[in-house]
């Protein structure tokens, strides 16, 4: 993907997120670190939405599957 996508206007748009709060800090953007985290979550929101999320790495399960009581009976 080539494009830059600006998601704060989509967002705007779309009236997902249609709170004056939420308008203001897409507009303008965070002013302390509170509205960093919340402006963060409305990205994450954003890409779940259009479907980003799915890119993200696949956590690998298949070597988390013992516990330690089985690990320590192989040893011994």
């Amino acid at each position: 993907m080539t494009e830059k996508i600006n998601w704060q206007k989509e967002l705007l748009e779309s009236r997902k997120f249609n709170d004056k709060f939420s308008k203001n800090l897409l507009e303008d953007g965070a002013k302390n670190f509170m509205h960093g985290i919340y402006l963060g979550y409305m990205y994450s929101r954003w890409r779940k939405i259009r479907g980003f999320d799915k890119d993200d790495p696949v956590e690998n399960k298949g070597q988390m599957q013992s516990s330690f009581k089985e690990f320590d009976k192989k040893i011994k």
